[in-house]
């Protein structure tokens, strides 16, 4: 039986957990997630997990949070005057939005709190700072 090695392309089918047991993603109900192996398309703490494993292996991984969205950091961070930001737009702590950078790169935040003055925006990835553990199966594997 042939292993996954570095660049090949496999499929996957996975759950993704928080150390409390709550899922963040998930591949069920979905195509499986395919992916070149080491080419950076994952996470880091999960392609390193895969070569060595062959169609129909099962592993659970434990990826620390530096190998996957790292730490969250405090200056993604930043408060904006309330009456910059336009009516329409809600101010719901974790509504996702978006903002462009002065280059004109979107960046998507998400609202980490708001006071009568000041919405703070986060830029943080959703899942910085958290360690995930994957429940994956190998369902194919292409030579790369």
């Amino acid at each position: 039986m042939s292993q996954a090695k570095a660049g090949d392309t496999v499929r996957i089918t996975y759950v993704g957990t928080l150390n409390d047991g709550k899922v963040f993603d998930s591949s069920e109900g979905r195509d499986p997630l395919e992916f070149v192996v080491g080419s950076g398309q994952v996470i880091k703490g999960l392609d390193s997990a895969i070569p060595g494993m062959g169609v129909g292996d099962k592993k659970d991984v434990a990826v620390p949070c530096d190998l996957a969205y790292g730490q969250a950091n405090p200056d993604a961070r930043q408060a904006v005057p309330r009456d910059q930001i336009p009516a329409e737009i809600p101010c719901e702590v974790g509504t996702q939005l978006q903002m462009q950078t002065p280059q004109g790169q979107v960046v998507p935040v998400t609202v980490a709190e708001v006071t009568e003055t000041e919405v703070t925006l986060d830029a943080n990835h959703p899942l910085a700072g958290q360690d995930l553990n994957f429940a994956i199966e190998i369902v194919g594997i292409d030579a790369g």
